[in-house]
């Protein structure tokens, strides 16, 4: 808990920064702090949505395909068969990139809020939250969502071309 408090405080950052002088300047920080924060959550809150839109097509996609007995799907041009499966496999190309479209903006959201956080009194996201996450570079501690966010498009793909090779063969 003790290298969670090393990292959270500020020490160029004192009580004596907070003189009735400086407050205006130090109240104006910690509103465009407070908006960084926001906005950072707003993406977060976006990319959520992108996720849950391209995980329902993708699911729908599934479920349709599974219902069409593969007696039908054998007798199909493979030439329609060969464009569904390049549409599909653009549309989680798609996803992937914004998925980590997404990870690239936040990742600079909160390089932003951490140098705000130089100003404050306290290092919480970029410090201590990240620090007590191991900085996401061990799995065990924690696993980044947006590196776990990246395999999804990928595994739908890769399942799609399984399957159009299945129905080619049969």
């Amino acid at each position: 808990m003790s290298d969670i408090g090393d990292a959270l405080w500020n020490a160029d950052v004192s009580t004596s920064d907070y003189s009735q002088a400086k407050e205006h300047y130090r109240q104006a920080i910690l509103e465009q702090y407070k908006l960084c924060v926001e906005m950072a959550d707003r993406v977060s809150a976006r990319r959520n949505l992108t996720n849950t839109f391209f995980l329902s097509l993708n699911s729908a996609v599934v479920a349709i395909v599974a219902m069409v007995p593969t007696s039908r799907l054998a007798r199909m041009s493979d030439w329609v068969l060969l464009s569904g499966l390049l549409i599909l496999l653009a549309q989680c190309a798609a996803w992937w990139v914004m998925v980590r479209s997404y990870r690239q903006l936040n990742a600079a959201k909160y390089a932003v809020i951490g140098a705000f956080e130089e100003k404050l009194p306290a290092y919480a996201y970029s410090r201590a939250e990240w620090g007590a996450l191991g900085d996401g570079r061990d799995w065990r501690k924690y696993v980044p969502l947006t590196h776990v966010e990246q395999w999804v498009p990928a595994i739908f793909s890769v399942s799609y071309l399984v399957a159009f090779a299945a129905i080619v063969a049969t």
